[in-house]
């Protein structure tokens, strides 16, 4: 019989070393594996997913990616005009004004990341079909469920950012294969078909077997929920009923809690978290798991604070007035999530600005931001909510990163019982707030008060002279259900939501902030299909609005 050879590449064992260890394979090759000498055990699995897992990390952050496009193009952060020149160029820029064309890099790199997690889990799916793989029954049907899920959750950021992508199901696809474009309503119900068929078969446990991994009941459905919660948008038609059954399957196996500080969720060491779900695994600069979220944020003078091995680049800040909505008590604000006031190093002396017009100045980071294109070092709010490793590299992540938390779980079902005009969604979102507040009373909020609008005073916010985007506005038309928007700002800054929320919330693009007009064209609601993509297969056709 003809020898058959699975592709086991070494980064995929490599990477699950961190979750589950891996087996050591004796093979001549150490890239391929010959099937008849390979009799996969459950220590095994995690190896062999490991490529259709890693996918995710580069999806996530890695240079101008997913965390980008969410958060980069809100209301919350920017990237900003520093002395040493940096983040000056459009590359940087775009991201705040909406002004991406259909080369922009970061879309290029979601669209790729994310159809190669697809073709991983594709590939390995048909290797458990044709037997390549070879499982016993319950082992192949448990292990296709979660490959299913998993595959889903790759579209649920190409539905996310593109809307009409190609469904591709198979990896067995004939030479010069041109996959058709589906629309974002078909994208949508094959993932809810995906999760929904896969259920029954996955896992109630959540221990080290589950961690990181789409074979349990409560990732599944933590995904499930998060695709509901957009329906109406995605698919026309909204699924708040649907939402809240996937919520409440979490909510009901009390498997999950609310950490009494929500720092506990983004420590070092994360991975024992009773609130974190849904978890993309990091493993630091062992094991090239790259996120440059801190070396975006971290200004070079940080590098005294932290000890680390080089200085950030500090560009990345948060916008002053979505730091203004914040009450000056709240923990999410004071409680370590931002770098802010004066830098002290790690031997206890005062750090000065070292260059700029502020050079020798007391490094005191303020939320000011006078414009995009102008801006001192110690302008702007810098995002610490990841605990930073100190005396490491600030591009390598060490803490695990929660693409779903239990405190997400509460705030789904609370803001589809508000949709629905049903009680209950203050109690859950209070919940949610009394880890944050010592005054109980500061920490309640009713039904009432999640329908009054946003507090967050949007307009224009350019102080800067010489700035083209110069001037000051208010735009004060009530945004409905903006006080609960508010809520989910505060609660997951910084965790890749806010771009899908605030077009949930109609206000992406309605909505001036710092040096951002807003121009009201909703075409930027979807990402182009990027240039390459269109230029390499004729079956796709450009997103309305893009040339």
């Amino acid at each position: 019989m003809k020898k058959r050879s699975i592709n086991i590449l070494l980064p995929t064992i490599i990477c699950f070393t961190l979750i589950t260890g891996c087996t050591k394979l004796k093979d001549k090759s150490y890239t391929d594996i010959v099937a008849e000498q390979f009799i996969p055990t459950s220590d095994d699995v995690a190896a062999l997913l490991g490529t259709s897992y890693g996918s995710w990390r580069a999806v996530l952050n890695l240079n101008r990616t997913y965390w980008t496009i969410q958060e980069e193009t809100t209301d919350a952060f920017l990237k900003a005009c520093k002395a040493n020149m940096s983040f000056c160029e459009e590359i940087h820029t775009f991201a705040h004004f909406h002004t991406w064309k259909t080369d922009e890099a970061a879309f290029a790199d979601i669209w790729r990341t994310a159809f190669e997690g697809v073709t991983n889990c594709n590939r390995v799916l048909f290797q458990i079909e044709s037997g390549e793989i070879p499982l016993e029954d319950d082992a192949k049907v448990v292990l296709v469920s979660e490959l299913r899920t998993l595959r889903a959750s790759y579209y649920y950021v190409l539905c996310d950012v593109f809307g009409n992508v190609p469904i591709v199901d198979r990896y067995d696809v004939p030479a010069g294969f041109l996959p058709e474009q589906n629309t974002r309503l078909e994208v949508f119900n094959f993932m809810v078909k995906e999760i929904t068929e896969s259920l029954p078969n996955l896992s109630d446990e959540r221990n080290t077997t589950t961690y990181g991994r789409f074979n349990n009941k409560w990732s599944a459905n933590a995904l499930l929920a998060k695709i509901y919660l957009n329906a109406e948008v995605w698919a026309g038609t909204p699924e708040w009923e649907k939402c809240i059954a996937a919520c409440d399957a979490i909510i009901n196996s009390t498997l999950f809690s609310l950490e009494p500080i929500q720092a506990n969720c983004f420590k070092l060491q994360n991975e024992n978290s009773v609130e974190n779900i849904w978890m993309i695994p990091y493993g630091g600069q062992k094991y090239g798991f790259r996120s440059n979220v801190h070396i975006y944020a971290l200004p070079a003078e940080a590098q005294q604070v932290y000890d680390l091995q080089v200085p950030g680049w500090g560009g990345l800040v948060a916008i002053p007035q979505f730091i203004d909505t914040y009450d000056p008590d709240d923990k999410r604000l004071t409680g370590g999530a931002w770098l802010r006031g004066q830098l002290i190093s790690s031997s206890g002396e005062t750090i000065y600005v070292s260059r700029g017009d502020s050079v020798g100045k007391p490094f005191n980071i303020v939320n000011t931001v006078p414009s995009i294109t102008h801006s001192e070092d110690m302008h702007g709010y810098r995002p610490i909510k990841y605990e930073v490793a100190k005396g490491e590299h600030p591009g390598y992540m060490e803490n695990d990163a929660p693409m779903a938390r239990y405190a997400e779980i509460l705030m789904m079902k609370a803001e589809s019982l508000m949709r629905l005009g049903r009680p209950g969604a203050g109690a859950l979102v209070t919940e949610v707030r009394m880890r944050n507040f010592d005054d109980p009373a500061k920490a309640t909020v009713t039904d009432e008060q999640l329908l009054e609008t946003s507090t967050y005073d949007y307009g224009l916010r350019d102080t800067y002279p010489g700035s083209p985007y110069y001037g000051t506005t208010h735009e004060t038309e009530p945004i409905l259900y903006g006080r609960f928007l508010d809520e989910l700002g505060w609660e997951f800054a910084g965790e890749a939501h806010r771009r899908t929320d605030m077009i949930r919330f109609g206000v992406y693009n309605t909505r001036s902030r710092l040096s951002f007009k807003a121009t009201g064209q909703t075409h930027t609601d979807l990402g182009p299909i990027p240039l390459r993509e269109m230029n390499t297969n004729s079956n796709l056709k450009q997103n309305p609005g893009y040339n």
